[in-house]
């Protein structure tokens, strides 16, 4: 018998979580608290009632926020959960940017590019009415109609040095190569900045991007030639890296993050640290401490480390926290949608409004006298 009540109460409460208004919810406490409240004024409630009732009302209203946030579902954009934990979302297909021009392209353009300009003039000969001859009619303004087209181009650069024999001594003599040059067959910084951008930048495999260059050059290069690819722009990177990273040391904030990535069919972790211009991602085994520790940023700093409530990075006491105002959104937009809390509605509010502002400005930061107006 008390398997099947409780049976039948588990039932109930699932019924009613799956058919319970928020909103009626709400104004029913609401009502009922306002009745209450003319009793009191009336002067037909004891001062031992209204301490008991004012409690009750207390807990209800614990129980009944507990309760709609249990049945609100969490989403990557109500929560931290990342968006392939969670379903299907197309409402970003059709959203535009905050200037409503929607998404912000790079505007990068490589250098070893060159755009070939032509006018071509289409001449009125004669009226198509009556077939009057124009030639000698001036003109009174003309039309334009524009296609663009692309077209690769490969270049190949033989270098032939020439070989001589020393009438002197007889030695056999050959002219320098380019220092670019050590071995029959090279590849240009062209070729290998194509490769490089296809395999990192667009995540483009390595078998297909084979088969690209092979159709734009003729030859396939190998694995082991585009790995080396990488290789060298990477050793050729690591003092670059060394000096941004202690810039970045010197920076009053900087954000952090972490995202997987599958490496050889085991998960990986690429930790992000990123202050104005600079961006550093440093590919690790680990997610957590060790991996900080190793990387040995967030030890070595002492300003403010800006990032999500991931537990390890609140565990290095020698810098300041803060936490993502997208996270804070998400959290705040979560208690909007659970208990429809006006406070979560107005700070949301503030954060993109105060997002908005910095973002059109050079410097990215509110000025002293806005973040006094904060307060």
């Amino acid at each position: 018998m008390l398997s099947l009540g409780y049976s039948l109460v588990r039932f109930d409460q699932q019924q009613l979580m799956a058919s319970v208004d928020k909103t009626s919810v709400r104004n029913e406490v609401s009502r009922v608290k306002a009745d209450f409240q003319k009793l009191c004024d009336n002067g037909n409630v004891s001062d031992e009632v209204k301490m008991l009732m004012s409690n009750m009302f207390m807990i209800i209203e614990l129980m009944l926020s507990i309760f709609l946030e249990k049945i609100t579902k969490k989403d990557h954009k109500n929560s931290s959960l990342s968006s392939s934990q969670t379903g299907k979302d197309d409402t970003a297909l059709s959203q535009q940017g905050s200037q409503g021009k929607g998404k912000k392209e790079n505007g990068f353009r490589a250098s070893n590019t060159k755009t070939t300009e032509k006018v071509k003039r289409v001449k009125v000969l004669s009226c198509d009415i009556c077939g009057e001859a124009l030639n000698d009619i001036p003109c009174l303004h003309t039309e334009r109609r524009t296609k663009i087209d692309i077209i690769f181009e490969k270049v190949v650069e033989h270098i032939d040095v020439e070989v001589k024999q020393c009438c002197h001594c007889e030695a056999t003599v050959k002219g320098r190569f380019p220092s670019d040059m050590p071995g029959p067959l090279q590849y240009g910084n062209g070729l290998k900045a194509t490769v490089i951008n296809l395999m990192m930048s667009h995540m483009v495999a390595m078998n297909r991007v084979q088969k690209l260059i092979k159709s734009m050059i003729g030859i396939t290069l190998s694995e082991a030639s585009l790995l080396k690819f990488v290789l060298r722009l990477h050793q050729a990177l690591a003092t670059w890296e060394h000096n941004m990273t202690e810039k970045i040391l010197n920076m009053k904030a900087i954000h952090v993050d972490e995202t997987s990535l599958r490496v050889d069919q085991k998960n990986h972790w690429i930790h992000v640290y990123s202050a104005e211009e600079i961006t550093l991602k440093i590919l690790h085994r680990r997610r957590g401490k060790m991996a900080i520790n190793e990387i040995d940023i967030i030890p070595r700093y002492g300003g403010i480390i800006i990032h999500d409530c991931w537990a390890s990075y609140l565990t290095y006491p020698n810098c300041g926290h803060g936490l993502c105002g997208s996270h804070l959104l998400r959290e705040l937009t979560f208690m909007v949608d659970s208990n429809h809390y006006r406070w979560a509605t107005k700070i949301k509010l503030l954060l993109q409004e105060a997002c908005r502002t910095v973002a059109k400005r050079a410097s990215k930061k509110l000025t002293a006298s806005e973040y006094a107006g904060l307060q």
